[in-house]
């Protein structure tokens, strides 16, 4: 799949969409590790990122079982849902995956989730050193911001 096809331009999606599209973990941790890149990314190294996500270890840690176990459902699953609600553009011919214009509109909802993962895990240290203040530091710059 190359560019955007018509039924994949942008819209407007529904909360039911939206909250459908979050409630997967594996899901949320799809995003999380596209967060922030422009250029596509093959899917095996996205799912080694998830799969160490996961199960707490190094990417290059992971078993392969349960890399295995993240690529098929990725594959077969989770990055066509989110393809299919124009949140990523997913070209099967390089077997890549990047955000689309969609994206935008879960991105607050995201940032919200994140606050109930693990503080202790390598997910929350990804996360911690993203550009900037990172995604975490800028959940709570706008906690701080509500309490005033």
């Amino acid at each position: 799949m190359g560019a955007l096809t018509s039924s994949q331009e942008a819209h407007e999606l529904d909360a039911n969409t939206i909250l459908e599209l979050l409630a997967n973990r594996r899901r949320r941790y799809l995003l999380y590790a596209l967060r922030g890149r422009e250029d596509p990314i093959e899917l095996s190294t996205l799912a080694e990122t998830v799969a160490g996500w996961e199960h707490d270890v190094p990417p290059d840690e992971v078993a392969k079982n349960e890399y295995k176990s993240v690529y098929v459902s990725s594959v077969q699953c989770h990055v066509p849902k989110l393809d299919d609600a124009g949140v990523v553009d997913h070209d099967e011919d390089n077997h890549t995956v990047v955000l689309a214009d969609n994206f935008e509109q879960l991105e607050p909802y995201l940032r919200i989730v994140v606050k109930d993962e693990p503080e202790n895990s390598t997910l929350h240290a990804a996360l911690q050193t993203e550009s900037g203040e990172g995604l975490l530091g800028q959940i709570r710059e706008n906690v701080a911001r509500l309490k005033q």
